[in-house]
C-alpha cells in the first residue's frame, strides 16, 4: 500500500466515525443501521421513510435521511424571497413509469387494477429539492405573502386510501402532510386542477415548468394539458386552468431552483460525502474481485450488489465496464464481453444514495499489475488529474472552460513526455474528445438552468461523443464538480504502438473549497500500487 493512500485511512475511520449517515463502518455506530429488538413499525402508516417509522434509517429532525425538516423549509423560503410579490410557484411530481403494463378488473365490485411492471419511482429532482415529499400524483403550491414565513404552501396528494394501499402500499394522511411536511393545507390530487385554477387566478407571476422532454417542443397549450391531467378527472375540469397558465404570466421556475441547487449545505455534503463513499469502496472491492475471464457484466452487478449492501437506493446511471479496447467508447454500457488477461478495465460508476449521486471512475489491470506501457500511460493520466484537482478552488478564479483548457494543456505536455507527437487536432478531436468537468448534486449532471451571466454552454462534439455541459463562469466555494480526464490511445499509426487500444479515464467528485479542494471519492484508490494493492487483496479491502 503506497505512504499516501495509508495516510488517508485514520481519517475516513473518523470521518466515518462522526458522519450521522454512516452505513459502512456500522461497528462504530447504531443509530441509523440498526433498531433495538422490540422494534416493530410495520407496516409503515406512511408513503415514504420517516423516523416514526425507519428509526434505523432517519434522525428524529430529519425529513429524508441526512436533510432535517428546517432545510427544506429554508430552501422554500429562499426561492419565494428571490421572487417578486404577486407570485405563486407550481411543482408536479413526477409521473409513474411503466415498463408494460394494463388495466383489467376482475367483477364489477373489485376496483380496476393496473397489471404493471413499473420501472423502481424516483421523484422530481425539484420537486424533491423543494418539498422531501416522495410520493407521486402529488402537486405543491406555494404562494408568496407577507407571513413570517413568506408564504403558505399546499400541498396535494393521494391520502389514505386503504384499498388502494392495499395493492400499493402505504400513503402519507393528509395529517401528517401538514404535522410531518409542514404544510399549511393538504387536500386531495382530484382537487387539484380546481384549486390550481382558483389560486393563479390571484398572482400575476405563475412560476411554472413543462416537463423536460416538452421544453423544446411546446407548440400548444394541449402539452401542458395531458402533463397535468391525471386520468381520474375529466379533462374539460384543465382547459381553463392551462389557458391561464400559457399566459403571459407563466414564467420558468427551474433556473431559479438551480441557482439554490449550484451550492451545497453542510448536510448535503454530507451525503454526498457518503454516496462518494459507498461507490468508491464498492469499486475498490470490484477491483479485487476482477480476475481474467470474467463477464464485464458480472463485474457491473457485483458493484451494483455492494452499493445496495452498503445503502443505496440505485444506481446514479448504467455503469461502464469497459476492458481493453472497449475503454475507447466513451459510453460503452453493454458491459457483455469477456475480460482477458493483460487488458485494463475502465469502470464509470457510482450509486445515488439518500437523493444525491455520486460519480467516479477508476481504470485498472485485470490482472493486477499494470504493464510498462499501461503504467507510463496511466501516471501521465494521473498527473494531469492531480493538478487539476488542485485548481478546484474559489480562490484559482477558474471557470469550468478554464479548467478544460488548462486539462488539454498538462495532458499534451505528459504525453509529450512519453514519446507522443501530436499534431493539431490529435488531443482534442481523438485522443480526450470529452469535457472535463460537470457539476454533481441531486442529479448526475445537475441542473441545466441559471443565469446567463452565471452559465454558458459548450457542445463538445466527436464522432464518439456529443455531451452538453453547463460551465459556470466562476468556481465558487460549495459547488461539487467531477474532474475527469482521460486518454483514448486508438491503433493508428501517427501515435505509439506500445500504447495502442489503451483507454484511460480517472474521476473524482471534487467539493470546491475557498482555498482547498476537498476530493469527495477518495476512498476509491487511484495511486498505482494502491491500485494494484486493491486488486491483490494488499488493502484488506475483500470483494464481498
Amino acid at each position: 500500500m503506497c505512504s499516501s493512500f495509508r495516510s488517508l485511512l485514520p481519517g475516513l475511520r473518523t470521518v466515518a466515525a462522526r458522519c450521522p449517515r454512516s452505513q459502512i463502518c456500522t461497528s462504530l455506530r447504531t443509530y441509523a443501521t440498526e433498531a433495538a429488538p422490540d422494534y416493530d413499525h410495520k407496516p409503515s402508516h406512511y408513503g415514504q421513510p420517516l423516523f416514526q417509522s425507519h428509526p434505523h434509517l432517519l434522525r428524529p429532525n430529519e425529513l429524508t435521511p441526512g436533510i432535517p425538516s428546517e432545510e427544506y423549509e429554508r430552501r422554500r423560503k429562499d426561492l419565494m424571497d428571490s421572487l417578486p410579490s404577486n407570485s405563486v410557484v407550481v411543482l408536479i411530481a413526477a409521473p409513474v413509469k411503466y415498463m408494460s403494463g394494463r388495466l383489467y378488473q376482475v367483477c364489477a365490485d373489485c376496483l380496476p387494477n393496473i397489471m404493471a411492471s413499473s420501472y423502481k419511482y424516483r421523484q422530481a429532482s425539484d420537486f424533491w429539492y423543494l418539498t422531501g415529499f416522495e410520493e407521486p400524483d402529488s402537486a405543491v403550491v406555494l404562494e408568496k405573502n407577507a407571513s413570517s414565513r413568506g408564504y403558505r404552501m399546499t400541498l396535494f396528494s393521494n391520502g389514505k386510501d386503504s384499498a388502494k394501499e392495499k395493492w400499493d402500499g402505504p400513503r402519507t394522511s393528509f395529517d401528517d402532510a401538514l404535522n410531518v411536511f409542514k404544510a399549511d393545507d393538504a387536500l386531495t390530487i382530484k382537487a387539484f386542477p380546481t384549486q390550481l385554477r382558483s389560486m393563479i387566478s390571484l398572482y400575476s407571476n405563475v412560476y411554472i415548468d413543462l416537463p423536460q422532454s416538452q421544453r423544446k417542443n411546446v407548440r400548444s397549450t394541449k402539452s401542458l394539458l395531458r402533463y397535468l391531467s391525471p386520468p381520474v378527472n375529466p379533462r374539460s375540469e384543465y382547459e381553463t386552468v392551462v389557458e391561464s397558465l400559457s399566459s403571459s404570466r407563466r414564467k420558468p421556475l427551474a433556473p431559479l431552483i438551480a441557482q439554490l441547487r449550484t451550492f451545497k449545505s453542510v448536510c448535503e455534503q454530507q451525503v454526498m460525502r457518503m454516496a462518494a463513499d459507498i461507490s468508491g469502496r464498492s469499486l475498490a472491492k470490484t477491483m479485487r474481485f476482477t480476475r481474467p475471464g470474467i463477464s464485464e457484466s458480472a463485474l457491473a452487478a457485483h458493484f451494483e450488489y455492494l452499493c445496495s449492501l452498503s445503502g443505496s437506493q440505485r444506481l446514479a446511471y448504467v455503469p461502464v465496464v469497459a476492458s481493453g479496447p472497449n475503454a475507447l467508447i466513451i459510453h460503452y454500457t453493454s458491459n457483455n464481453q469477456v475480460v482477458q488477461d493483460g487488458e485494463m478495465i475502465l469502470m464509470d460508476a457510482g450509486c445515488e444514495y439518500n437523493g444525491y449521486a455520486s460519480d467516479l471512475t477508476r481504470t485498472y489491470p485485470a490482472n493486477g499489475s499494470f504493464t510498462p506501457p499501461q503504467k507510463e500511460l496511466y501516471g501521465a493520466v494521473l498527473s494531469a488529474q492531480k493538478a487539476l484537482v488542485g485548481l478546484c478552488t474559489e480562490a484559482e478564479g477558474l471557470s469550468l472552460h478554464d479548467l478544460h483548457r488548462k486539462s488539454c494543456d498538462l495532458l499534451r505536455q505528459e504525453l509529450k513526455q512519453i514519446g507522443f507527437a501530436l499534431h493539431t487536432g490529435d488531443l482534442e478531436r481523438v485522443l480526450y474528445p470529452h469535457f472535463l468537468s460537470h457539476p454533481i448534486g441531486i442529479d448526475l449532471h445537475e441542473s441545466s438552468h441559471s443565469d446567463r451571466g452565471e452559465l454558458y454552454v459548450v457542445l463538445v462534439v466527436s464522432s464518439s461523443l456529443d455531451l452538453e455541459f453547463i460551465i459556470h463562469s466562476r468556481l465558487k466555494a460549495g459547488m461539487v464538480i467531477t474532474v475527469e480526464p482521460g486518454i483514448y490511445v486508438p491503433p493508428t499509426a501517427q501515435f505509439p504502438k506500445h500504447f495502442h487500444n489503451i483507454g484511460i479515464r480517472i474521476e473524482d467528485e471534487v467539493l470546491v473549497g475557498e482555498k482547498h479542494p476537498v476530493v469527495l471519492s477518495v476512498s476509491a484508490p487511484k495511486e498505482i500500487a494502491d491500485i494494484e494493492g486493491a486488486c491483490q487483496g494488499l488493502l484488506g479491502l475483500e470483494p464481498i
